[in-house]
């Protein structure tokens, strides 16, 4: 399984839930990240920075896009005859995509929108791994509030490492 944007907020906990359950993954990221998707468990790390993941010559069962910066159409090549290509990110282009490729089979195109699916037995087990330690949070920076539009900025980025955290204070009455 390749994860592009493993070290993004959905991208490591698609690292560490993918290892937890056996796969084999690749991470995508640049330069900065490369040590942490490792140590969040990733077989392999490609640097987007130096090579491009679609043109490396490895196929995959699984692609998935947490970063919405690939595209089916670029994926494909790297998918096994198979595979199947997963984004968070809703377009025009993954709908054709889908429709295509569920009526040619083969490789396929998938919109997942993370938490659709999730049923009450999937969440249980998230929140064990999570009380096992099994799965952690990656926090990359905090900010209050009153921080809001700069967090934003932050995060419109594009290289933001894990999640930002939003702080607020919840005033008493005594």
């Amino acid at each position: 399984m390749l994860i592009n944007g493993a070290a993004g907020a959905i991208g490591t906990f698609a690292v560490q839930m993918a290892k937890r359950m056996g796969a084999h993954v690749t991470g995508v990221c640049s330069t900065g990240n490369v040590e942490r998707v490792r140590a969040l468990g990733a077989d392999a790390v490609v640097d987007y920075t130096k090579t491009d993941f679609t043109r490396a010559g490895e196929t995959y069962d699984v692609i998935f896009d947490a970063v919405g910066k690939s595209s089916y159409r670029q994926a494909k090549k790297a998918l096994t005859p198979t595979g199947k290509y997963l984004t968070t990110v809703l377009g025009n282009n993954i709908l054709g995509n889908m429709l295509w490729t569920k009526i040619a089979g083969g490789k396929r195109a998938i919109f997942d929108a993370t938490g659709l699916k999730q049923t009450r037995d999937k969440l249980e087990t998230l929140a064990n791994w999570v009380a096992e330690g099994e799965l952690k949070s990656v926090v990359d920076r905090t900010y209050t509030l009153d921080q809001m539009q700069e967090a934003h900025a932050y995060v419109d980025t594009g290289h933001k490492r894990g999640n930002i955290v939003i702080s607020m204070t919840i005033a008493t009455q005594a």
